[in-house]
């Protein structure tokens, strides 16, 4: 016998996972997660034995519900289901899975359709925080079709724009949660930032790299990984994490000059893999750090990160092109608030359907 569970795959940005009603998941947590790992075949390499993709972007979660909050419509937990080992973290959001939840949500009933374009509030469980998504609904139906182009995925689809409202030290208690715009680490300077994702942010010349190097090439080289891992447990303590050493956060993101158009260029180690583009919320922290005089984003973008506006348009570049960020913020150094942070994600329906994991795995005990 096997137990069949309501789902969607559905994508979001350059991610892509699993969505599910919180009902149709056990509400213990530890029963959830072995329902979730046989779901998508973990612990394998492969994954064979479930759905997942073999790729932490291809082995995500997200479950939705009525809001808990009165400022929300909806609820989204974010979980990273780990490919190589049986664990699920819940420890940070996930802003590329985010752009499908307001898609979702209106396609299985939770939101009403308002018109030509329908607002979605969603309180990122995660991080007890709100993303504001408009999604477009003409003809009273969500359309995932449009002219809507993102780097990382091929083709174009419905533009999907998110705003986040106070996400900054959502994870860590506060902006820099170490306290300074600046830390040494080993020997390298690094700024920790957490405006909806703690990074660790590295001048990758630093390391010796010139950092447009591709993934492969980074994940290949072991010295250079012991030695950003060296740094990213040395620095989880201290960013407020606690013991990261099982964590998917920080993310550490090497920053390098800029190739084409953009501010700066990115490689980011999530944190043991190499993400082929960049995460969404990740994307917005590395943004928040380039504004910010004195960083080491600062640093690297040079005169690029210059600008007499609170509103600033930056295009962030990554492995498969570039994302763009738009931020307004006021004040300098440790002391700047970010008033807002948005972005442009697309999302589309794969699947409906059932998933089905051994009933051993819904009903051990």
């Amino acid at each position: 016998m096997q137990k069949a569970i309501p789902c969607s795959l559905v994508r979001g940005g350059t991610s892509k996972g699993l969505f599910f009603h919180v009902r149709d998941l056990p509400a213990e947590r530890a029963a959830r997660d072995r329902v979730l790992l046989a779901a998508m075949g973990s612990p394998d390499l492969r994954q064979i034995d479930g759905v997942g993709g073999a790729h932490p972007l291809t082995s995500k979660v997200a479950v939705i519900g009525p809001s808990s909050r009165g400022d929300a419509d909806v609820d989204y937990l974010f979980l990273q289901v780990f490919v190589d080992r049986a664990e699920v973290s819940d420890a940070q959001n996930c802003g590329n899975i985010l752009a499908g939840v307001g898609p979702w949500a209106i396609d299985n009933g939770l939101v009403a359709v308002a018109g030509a374009t329908t607002t979605v509030r969603i309180h990122m469980v995660n991080t007890a925080s709100i993303a504001v998504a408009r999604v477009q609904t003409p003809g009273g139906a969500v359309e995932y079709q449009g002219t809507a182009r993102i780097d990382g995925v091929p083709g174009t689809a419905a533009p999907i724009p998110i705003d986040f409202l106070d996400v900054a030290g959502s994870s860590c208690g506060s902006l820099f949660p170490t306290g300074a715009v600046v830390d040494r680490v080993d020997g390298i300077d690094v700024t920790c930032i957490d405006n909806g994702m703690p990074v660790v942010i590295l001048a990758a010349a630093d390391f010796g790299k010139a950092g447009d190097e591709t993934p492969e090439a980074l994940e290949v080289d072991a010295t250079l990984k012991a030695r950003i891992e060296k740094i990213r447990l040395e620095i989880g303590p201290r960013m407020n994490l606690g013991d990261v050493a099982k964590k998917t956060v920080p993310k550490m993101t090497l920053v390098s000059p800029p190739r084409a158009q953009g501010v700066l260029t990115t490689r980011t180690f999530i944190p043991h893999r190499v993400h082929e583009a960049i995460g969404v919320l990740g994307a917005v922290s590395v943004a928040t750090a380039i504004v910010v005089p004195g960083s080491v984003a600062a640093r690297v973008a040079g005169a690029r990160a210059a600008s007499g506006s609170a509103t600033r348009l930056l295009e962030i570049e990554h492995p498969t092109g570039f994302f763009t960020v738009e931020m307004e913020v006021t004040g300098n150094g440790a002391a700047v608030e970010v008033k807002r942070s948005a972005l442009l994600r697309t999302a589309r329906l794969l699947m409906r359907g059932e998933v089905f994991v051994p009933t051993s795995a819904w009903e051990a005990t």
